[in-house]
């Protein structure tokens, strides 16, 4: 019967292995879909961009880059990419910065504060590393 036990324990974790890669995978081709989008619209129109949005999206793409590169990691190796979390916490305010600064006036009350908040326990926990 323990031998039983474990054979299903081991399908059940292979299976749980394949539904993992499944999503995975979705998310590249996601991540991959929205970043040959974003460099098709640079290269048409980066000579009109304003420049801090042209930074912004060259920002973005390079994030892109590496979140394709850590999830083919994960596939292919079955591990993860070394996570800089100051450098992830820096990245995260920053971009929710720009965010705010561009689409604040436009949010609902309750996201807007709740971004906030997230923002101020970014920014404390970036002071704890420092």
């Amino acid at each position: 019967m323990n031998e039983n036990h474990n054979e299903s324990k081991a399908q059940d974790s292979k299976e749980e292995l394949k539904r993992a890669n499944e999503k995975r995978i979705e998310a590249l081709l996601d991540i991959n879909d929205r970043y040959v989008r974003t460099q098709r619209h640079l290269e048409q129109h980066s000579d009109v961009a304003d420049p801090d949005s042209l930074k912004h999206a060259l920002e973005i793409q390079e994030e892109r880059e590496k979140r394709m590169e850590n999830l083919k990691n994960i596939i292919a190796y079955g591990k993860h990419e070394e996570v800089d979390e100051e450098e992830n916490l820096k990245r995260n305010l920053e971009y929710t910065e720009n965010y705010l600064e561009q689409h604040g006036s436009h949010m609902d009350e309750f996201t807007l504060q709740k971004t906030l908040e997230k923002q101020e326990r970014r920014k404390e926990r970036l002071e704890s590393m420092e």
